[in-house]
């Protein structure tokens, strides 16, 4: 177990630079298997997350270099294997497995996915698109195993009952291959979504409509990678740090930012009255000491970001009055709330609502960190209150935030990891 050790209640200052997208990471690297040559990934975050898919890789004789922020996979010599529950357990989005090895092999047997205990968060979408394209998929002792007839999966016309990043990724990757033509209705509209298009088309895929609730997707024989691909920036990191820099800020740039993918989130600062220059790819986020509380909805994709309700939570605490968060993507999302009282944090939950009243004076206490953005929202709260704060399982934030606590002392924190830490390797 990792500790976070941070006495806070200091104002910082300078400039942060936004990695790559975790959520964007998560899926490319398994879309690589998919390419009959090496393929080159840039702007990879170093987060725990690429280590443990680059453990999957490894698994499949997949090999893998990481230099800086920059991946080189190799899938030109990889075996089929079974991936086995302990590595697919830890992590949730090793579930794209499924797809990419569909789309390969046409055959797939993945552990159960695990990740953050967040609430329910079931694959039955998945399941009904790969079944669409014809393939068969059964559990058996914790383990999905997903088989196709031998003429192959075929194009299908799929509506997904719920909007679902994850289920629109998995029938991407499984249907690019796909004879025929494959439509998606109802599909996720993310940024990260239409990152791993723009991937998969730069190899020699045809998808078409990323970005609207309609995919098309007309399968091809072959994927081939030419040019590196850069990943966009990470909008939920982007967000953390926004709404670190308005909590206890003297003056902060947030750089390689995507201000559109990051609307509705904006809105919401602006409502508050945080005091925000949006350049071209960069925030400057200036000292705002009159803070309002608003109220904050979570929907999907366009809407406010389920993974930002938390990040969010200590700025509201900053504000006057009092504020409501509904997230309608993952209510069972409160894990946090209990840790933020032990800070002096007046947060209540109720009937799935988040009740934040506003101008209590935070203190340094041992804390805990569940998962990724209750970790994140932990590490403001921390660097906002009076004395030290030692957020406990400090992996969980590692998981998911690029060089962290190098970003932080960039910024004039005063932080530290406790614990090995194994994240970089060649």
């Amino acid at each position: 177990m990792q500790k976070l050790v941070i006495n806070g209640g200091k104002k910082l200052s300078g400039e942060v630079t936004i990695g790559g997208a975790k959520n964007s990471t998560v899926a490319l690297i398994p879309a690589a298997i998919l390419s009959d040559t090496p393929v080159v990934l840039d702007s990879v975050p170093q987060i725990r997350d690429v280590k443990n898919l680059r453990s999957i890789l490894k698994d499949m004789n997949v090999t893998s270099e990481m230099n800086n922020d920059v991946l080189r996979i190799d899938p030109t010599k990889i075996q089929f294997a079974e991936l086995p529950s302990g590595k697919v357990s830890s992590l949730r989005a090793s579930y794209y497995f499924m797809g990419a090895m569909l789309g390969r092999f046409g055959k797939a047997v993945v552990g159960f996915p695990g990740g953050d205990d967040i609430g329910p968060r079931p694959i039955d979408q998945h399941i009904k698109g790969f079944e669409a394209l014809g393939a068969h998929v059964e559990n058996k002792h914790g383990q999905i195993i997903i088989t196709t007839p031998e003429e192959g999966l075929k194009g299908a016309k799929i509506f997904l009952d719920m909007v679902s990043v994850g289920a629109t990724i998995n029938v991407i990757l499984a249907a690019v291959k796909a004879k025929g033509t494959t439509v998606i209705e109802n599909a996720a509209k993310e940024p990260e979504i239409i990152d791993l298009a723009t991937f998969l088309n730069n190899m020699g895929a045809v998808i078409r409509g990323v970005g609207t609730e309609t995919i098309r997707i007309e399968g091809v024989d072959t994927l081939r990678s030419n040019n590196a691909h850069t990943i966009i920036p990470d909008r939920i990191e982007a967000g953390t740090y926004l709404s670190l820099a308005a909590a206890c800020g003297g003056g902060i740039l947030v750089k390689n930012i995507i201000s559109e993918h990051l609307d509705a989130f904006l809105a919401k600062l602006d409502e508050m009255g945080v005091n925000l220059e949006v350049g071209e790819d960069s925030i400057y986020v200036k000292p705002s000491p009159e803070l309002k509380a608003v109220n904050i909805k979570t929907m999907p994709y366009p809407g406010f970001a389920t993974d930002l309700q938390q990040p969010i939570t200590p700025l509201l605490m900053q504000a006057n009055g009092d504020a409501m968060i509904i997230d309608t993507i993952y209510p069972k999302r409160v894990k946090h709330i209990a840790q933020l009282t032990k800070m002096g944090a007046n947060i209540t939950s109720e009937n799935d609502l988040i009740f934040v009243h506003g101008g209590a004076k935070l203190k340094g206490a041992n804390v805990s960190a569940d998962e990724i953005r209750a970790g994140a929202c932990l590490m403001i709260a921390g660097l906002l209150a009076q004395g030290q704060t030692v957020i406990n399982h400090a992996e969980n934030i590692l998981r998911g935030y690029d060089q962290v606590v190098w970003k932080l002392h960039c910024l004039g924190a005063d932080v530290k990891l406790i614990g090995e830490d194994d994240l970089v390797e060649s």
